[in-house]
């Protein structure tokens, strides 16, 4: 049953309740409709913080005979891993499945085994999203094998108490005047990175490969040149960002702490470091840990709108459906209301990330609404100020394999003081020859 250019427009404005009344699950078995005596399940696999579980409900209840059986799993990369193996296996996967934008290059290599959803009403909705995130989802031959979640601007988050006990100033706007503006640079960043550790004795950032990555994912070509070609030896502005990051830890402004745990949330809240870079999605990741760490909204963090280097976007995701999926009819549906505007301001509101559709990007900017645990900042208006001008760099197919196993790796050793800045580049070209060969 493929979706008409009336289901979706109605599917948008209308919401749940009308998607539920004329895209109602159709058994891919049975070719009858799904209700109470003709069920169908989904299962749906995600990672990260992707706010859905009210949006499951949601659907679930607007589609009687629809269940969603979901799974997430902690890491990007974690994922990755899974989505592979399971390929390899030709079994396994979910009816819809995430894919995240750093990994989405290895994915168009086996493009072939996930459904072409040109034929549940692509283009149709094509539309709804900035062209740049949908372009990404398509395959060389056409095929749109992923609909956009969100896109990963990047703002500056800091931590305001932190910044005035070391004489700097707090409020937002004093904050992204502080960083230059428009005009920000990373040599700014570890300047003033310095002048903090001079007045505290504290670091400046939780570990350094996160801001190696930003730095990364703002050129014009990173790991990858635009026409797919390896671009990292004898690369200048790499060299230029590896020789700023490792003074950077050279200086002790790393406070070394271990990605994605950060000691259960703890130096969130115990004021072992100052700044954090912060596309969209990390508020979500933040949240958690702030809670986790016992940390609220009087802990002093917010969120400026300003990123050192300029406009920069990590990550953001796709949903997509396996060719294996048993009820790939059902599943695009799924994924195509997921996405769908309505849906991705609800994901924004439980989740913190941006949107990748142009009308929740609107909705987002002109509501700003406060986000009371970064001291009230405007988050989504702020994201939508970050994302002017952004456009994802080129990921080719191994670029999450060398930014985890290769740069990450090496900086944690360079951060242990295994080794330098020299010994740390030497290491890792030597690690993408074996790990790519």
């Amino acid at each position: 049953m493929k979706l008409s250019r009336r289901t979706v427009t109605v599917t948008t404005i209308a919401g749940a309740a009308a998607f539920a009344t004329i895209v109602s699950g159709c058994s891919a078995t049975s070719g009858e409709a799904a209700s109470a005596d003709n069920p169908t399940e989904l299962t749906v696999t995600t990672f990260g913080t992707f706010g859905y579980d009210d949006l499951y409900a949601e659907y679930e209840e607007a589609n009687p005979g629809i269940t969603i059986k979901a799974t997430n799993i902690d890491t990007g990369g974690n994922a990755r891993t899974d989505v592979f193996t399971k390929l390899a296996a030709g079994d396994g996967l979910s009816d819809v499945v995430a894919i995240e934008e750093g990994w989405l290059g290895a994915i168009m290599e086996v493009s072939d085994q996930f459904v072409d959803l040109n034929e549940y009403g692509a283009a149709d909705v094509k539309d709804n999203w900035v062209p740049w995130k949908y372009e990404q989802g398509t395959d060389a031959e056409g095929r749109v094998i992923g609909y956009g979640t969100d896109i990963g601007p990047q703002g500056l988050c800091y931590n305001g108490k932190l910044f005035e006990a070391a004489g700097l100033p707090s409020d937002r706007d004093a904050v992204a005047e502080l960083f230059g503006g428009d005009d920000a640079t990373w040599e700014t960043y570890f300047e003033l990175g310095n002048q903090y550790k001079d007045a505290t004795g504290k670091a400046w950032f939780d570990q350094s490969s996160f801001v190696w990555n930003s730095m990364v994912n703002q050129l014009d070509e990173g790991y990858y040149t635009a026409d797919g070609e390896l671009n990292v030896e004898g690369n200048p502005e790499l060299e230029e960002r590896w020789a700023l990051i490792n003074q950077g830890i050279s200086d002790g402004l790393s406070a070394k702490q271990a990605r994605w745990d950060w000691g259960g949330g703890k130096a969130f809240v115990d004021g072992s470091f100052a700044t954090f870079v912060c596309p969209g999605w990390m508020l979500g990741t933040i949240k958690g840990s702030l809670e986790s760490g016992g940390g609220d909204a009087s802990t002093g963090w917010d969120f400026a709108d300003v990123f050192p280097g300029g406009a920069s976007n990590w990550g953001g995701a796709f949903l997509s459906v396996p060719t294996t999926s048993k009820h790939p009819e059902e599943a695009a549906a799924l994924a195509t209301w997921l996405t769908a505007p309505e849906q991705q301001v609800k994901q924004s509101a439980a989740a913190g990330n941006f949107p990748s559709t142009i009308e929740a990007q609107e909705t987002l900017a002109a509501e700003a609404t406060p986000n009371e645990l970064f001291n009230g900042a405007p988050t989504g208006a702020i994201l939508a100020s970050r994302a002017e001008g952004v456009v994802a760099q080129f990921k080719g197919p191994d670029d999450s394999v060398i930014q985890e196993n290769v740069f990450q790796a090496v900086l944690d050793r360079i951060e242990a003081g295994e080794l330098n800045a020299q010994t740390g580049w030497d290491e890792a070209q030597k690690l993408i020859g074996e790990l790519l060969g």
